[in-house]
């Protein structure tokens, strides 16, 4: 039960120092220069490598119940685990959807008994379940998912005195997903009159529009500010709304307002010229956008304007993304075991720092949604850890992709760093290549 990783390069809290790390019993133990192996431990020797907190994701659907053609909790939370991603929150838009408390109670007993990494979920919110947000222990979900846009079922929330409600009641942080229904619903129609079913995907970023995602946003900032709830805004794609969330004299801190922000790996990695390369491959909602959004949110992560860096993982068969026809192809990309692999290579050509990587994706997580003891290299916290080789390059390939579904966009791109090994709850369950341990993560835990 104990580990010593010696000889590692740690970045946490703005810093990076070398180091060993000694883990006991599934906690840090130690952090400091030249530790003593205890006896008995298993000592490995980083050789220089970086030692980093886990990725902690926000945000991914890893469809289960109901969609076991596309993924599982199992099979997700394994990619995940093989990408440094250690806790993970997952979305309510499965079947049946989480949009009652038994059915998140019926996740979390699923979870328990396959899930690799650590695990938390959202309660769903509809137009009717007002009733069961309001019940919510604020201890039992990682937050409540508000879809503001066009959506899975029922899920889109479009009655503004129950989003007034949901604002008014939610015990936890809101979540939310913002594209104005009413307005893609027009430049849809626009589209097909102008190309039928034959829709040019390069056209996604123009039907789900700029102006969809801002109205959105906007309305959501409003009512966070009207009841001052704790305002989540995910996975932001424009540079028009940017200004919601910038830090000083707005709007929003001078209302008081507990607002925060996100971008996805995806909408950083890639923009609207990568459509006619990979197609049905980028598209997802909110969609891909112009060179000048992802310029736009890059600097804004830079800036601190954006708080929080995710995946929104979301897996199809590979069947279905090969879809003729624009509106039959389902949105949604497979992330989890490249998203901290992209941002790696961000890293490499100079864009994001190591340390700016560790605050997006576990440090300011780990604040966001009070996690306890977890999201950062210190002594008495979880030992939830990825080491990575920023020397050695990885090229992602059929016989390497890990998702259920069997594809990534990234398939033939070759990232100059490597995932070289991964701890959970203080297991080496992951060395770089190989599963040398399947002992399953824990439930995530609040300070609220």
């Amino acid at each position: 039960m104990k580990t010593l990783i010696c000889n590692a390069h740690l970045v946490n809290e703005g810093k990076i120092t070398q180091g060993d790390l000694l883990i006991e019993h599934g906690r840090i133990s130690q952090i400091a220069a030249g530790i003593t192996p205890p006896t008995g431990a298993k000592v490995i020797d980083a050789n220089g490598q970086y030692l980093l907190p886990g990725m902690i994701d926000d945000q991914v659907h890893f469809r289960e119940p109901g969609f076991p053609n596309k993924g599982t909790i199992a099979s997700e939370s394994r990619a995940a685990v093989a990408g440094g991603i250690t806790s993970f929150m997952e979305m309510p838009n499965v079947n049946p959807q989480t949009t009652n408390l038994q059915a998140l109670k019926d996740k979390y007993q699923r979870a328990s008994q396959c899930s690799l990494a650590n695990f938390s979920f959202y309660l769903g919110a509809t137009n009717d379940n007002l009733d069961q947000i309001k019940q919510l222990d604020p201890h039992a979900a990682c937050g409540v998912k508000v879809f503001m846009g066009a959506s899975t079922g029922n899920m889109l929330v479009d009655n503004r005195d129950t989003l007034d409600g949901i604002f008014a009641n939610a015990p936890t942080v809101i979540a939310t997903h913002c594209e104005d229904s009413p307005t893609i619903a027009i430049n849809e129609a626009q589209a097909k009159a102008q190309y039928g079913d034959a829709v040019p995907m390069a056209l996604h970023g123009e039907i789900r529009s700029r102006e969809a995602c801002l109205k959105s946003s906007q309305l959501a900032t409003e009512l966070a500010i009207k009841h001052g709830a704790r305002l989540h805004v995910l996975h932001l794609t424009t540079a028009d709304e940017l200004y919601l969330f910038k830090k000083g004299k707005t709007l929003v801190e001078l209302a008081g307002a507990n607002i925060t922000a996100e971008v996805c790996v995806h909408h950083l990695f890639f923009n609207d010229t990568d459509y006619a390369r990979l197609g049905s491959q980028i598209k997802c909602n909110p969609a891909v956008k112009t060179q000048a959004d992802q310029l736009a949110l890059i600097q804004a992560v830079k800036d601190n304007v954006i708080d929080i860096i995710a995946t929104d993982h979301a897996p199809h068969t590979w069947e279905e993304k090969q879809a003729a026809s624009y509106f039959s192809n389902p949105s949604g990309v497979p992330l989890v075991q490249h998203a901290l692999l992209s941002l790696l290579d961000m890293h490499h050509r100079g864009i994001f720092s190591l340390e700016q990587i560790v605050q997006k994706t576990s440090h300011a997580v780990a604040e966001r949604f009070q996690l306890k003891e977890r999201g950062y290299l210190r002594e008495g916290y979880m030992a939830d850890l990825v080491m990575v080789d920023l020397n050695r390059p990885f090229t992602v390939a059929d016989n390497n992709i890990r998702y259920h579904c069997g594809w990534s966009p990234f398939k033939g791109h070759t990232f100059p760093a490597t995932i070289a090994g991964t701890w959970v709850n203080g297991q080496h369950l992951f060395d770089g290549e190989k599963f040398i341990d399947n002992t399953l993560g824990q439930r995530l835990r609040f300070n609220r």
